[in-house]
């Protein structure tokens, strides 16, 4: 090995998920020239699971980017590069790096592969089908062209890193064309936020922020957009970083095409396999849950709740509980391979959220093991988690059934598709006033409906009647969490 060869070190695109290929990157945090140190993060990712911080494993100064914002990439290919010795010379004495769109494999890394704590590096492949180049691209990118400069050449003539491009409004600062903004001034704001200001092509160093200690809310980018206090970013820009939502609509389109990546493709993949393997059934029940709302508000007053959010879905999710208690067969999954039905004696429950990135399914680990102030704990960190966006692979991984709340959205119920290697999910509609006949007069009560899909190849008819009828008795009478329990 030469000295040189040791001084640029290589960090690849690391395995961040369980067995997943690729990853999107959504934003780099440093640039050519900067100084980083070990276990700094250098950038963040989006996988079909969930977005992810990339943490540089050595010291040293950026020699190259290899791939802008926006670029697929898959796991194993090198995403940046480390001058660990800045001081031992010109960086001309570097290896020229293949250009990003090469389809020759690259040399063997040497010293330390990165990865995530939890999840190995995948295996090389002798054979890499072609990157996903970025959409619309118009020259050379961004990365390619940093590392033309350095290396003492322009990029080929053919291939200009940036055309002209008419002056952005005189009222704000150009969005710059390298990937990211200089180490020390990155305004604080979370991933769903720097994701939507990315995507509007509103500078977030330009924004003012409103949040708490200075955090850049989505109400600060939107308001920075309206009031035309930021650019469009220049063309060169956008050729590297693709949006990945839908371009603004030009006046009289009749048509906007969004790129389907990241969650949202994983979702569309995984509901397809399950409603065409599973044979789904869908049963319903109308149960009147008033006593139930009462217990709510009783809750929130109880001191051993305090600090908790107490609301009807966490006394769904322990009514749940409670059934696959009384009815373990629902608990299990079904075996193609081996023609067996597996029966889990733990119960990881999956709860479906709305994230900006795509419907995710989290789960909260052994929850049948959880009093209910853990379990109004474990709920709300999970939500908020999943809608900032920072929901880890291991966390959506080995569900084992699942409760979608479809009643925030005001509707009453639905034919819920089963996620994938469950065998039941629950609907949980909207809580409405309602006539309804109480101890023989008709009352205004609390009422909701709930629909169980279930997979009938190991729940039959029964079961999943009599799993249902559990989970109406707790919420009509939540006495039962005690009697049952």
């Amino acid at each position: 090995m030469t000295a040189n060869t040791q001084r640029f070190r290589e960090f690849k695109m690391p395995d961040v998920g369980e067995g997943l290929t690729e990853a999107e990157i959504l934003k780099w945090y440093v640039n050519v020239g900067d100084t980083v140190a070990d276990g700094q993060v250098v950038c963040e990712v989006e996988t079909a699971k969930a977005a992810v911080e990339l943490p540089i494993p050595f010291d040293g100064v950026v020699h190259e980017l290899r791939f802008g914002e926006g670029t697929t990439v898959d796991v194993g290919q090198v995403i940046i590069s480390v001058d660990t010795q800045p001081g031992a010379g010109p960086a001309e004495e570097a290896p020229a790096a293949a250009p990003a769109a090469t389809e020759e494999p690259e040399p063997e890394q040497q010293g330390r592969q990165a990865v995530l704590v939890g999840y190995g590096a995948a295996p090389s492949s002798t054979k890499r089908r072609p990157r996903k180049a970025p959409a619309a691209a118009t020259g050379t990118t961004v990365a390619a062209a940093i590392q033309a400069e350095l290396n003492g050449h322009a990029a080929a003539p053919a291939a200009p890193v940036a055309p002209a491009a008419p002056e952005p409004a005189p009222a704000a600062a150009p969005v710059a064309a390298a990937p990211a903004s200089p180490v020390g001034a990155r305004p604080l704001a979370k991933p769903p936020v720097r994701k939507l200001a990315k995507d509007l092509g509103v500078d977030l160093t330009a924004v003012v922020p409103t949040g708490p200690g200075g955090v850049v809310t989505r109400e600060d980018v939107h308001a920075a957009l309206t009031a035309g206090s930021q650019a469009v970013a220049e063309p060169a820009a956008e050729a590297v970083a693709p949006a990945a939502v839908a371009a603004p609509v030009a006046s009289g389109a009749r048509e906007t095409r969004i790129p389907v990546k990241g969650v949202r493709k994983v979702t569309a993949q995984a509901m397809v396999a399950s409603a065409f393997t599973a044979p789904h059934v869908t049963e319903f029940v109308t149960v009147d849950v008033t006593r139930t709302m009462k217990l709510v508000q009783k809750l929130k007053a109880d001191p051993d709740m305090a600090g908790l959010r107490v609301n009807p879905l966490l006394l769904v999710a322990k009514a749940l509980l409670v059934a696959v208690k009384r009815n373990p067969g629902v608990n299990a999954a079904w075996d193609e391979e081996n023609q067996e039905i597996v029966l889990k004696h733990y119960v990881n429950l999956g709860i479906a959220a709305a994230t900006p990135r795509g419907l995710i399914v989290p789960n909260i680990k052994d929850a049948q093991e959880k009093a209910l102030p853990e379990l109004s704990r474990s709920l709300s960190d999970l939500v908020a988690t999943a809608r900032e966006g920072k929901t880890s692979p291991a966390d959506m991984s080995g569900g084992t059934i699942t409760i979608t709340n479809v009643g925030v959205f005001g509707v009453d119920t639905g034919t819920p598709i089963l996620n994938p290697g469950e065998s039941a999910i629950l609907a949980f509609g909207a809580v409405k006033l309602q006539p309804w006949v109480h101890k023989g007069k008709v009352k205004p009560r609390h009422v909701t409906t709930l629909a169980l899909s279930f997979d009938h190849r190991l729940i039959d008819g029964e079961l999943g009647s009599r799993f249902l009828a559990d989970i109406a008795a707790v919420l009509e009478d939540p006495k039962r969490l005690i009697t049952w329990a």
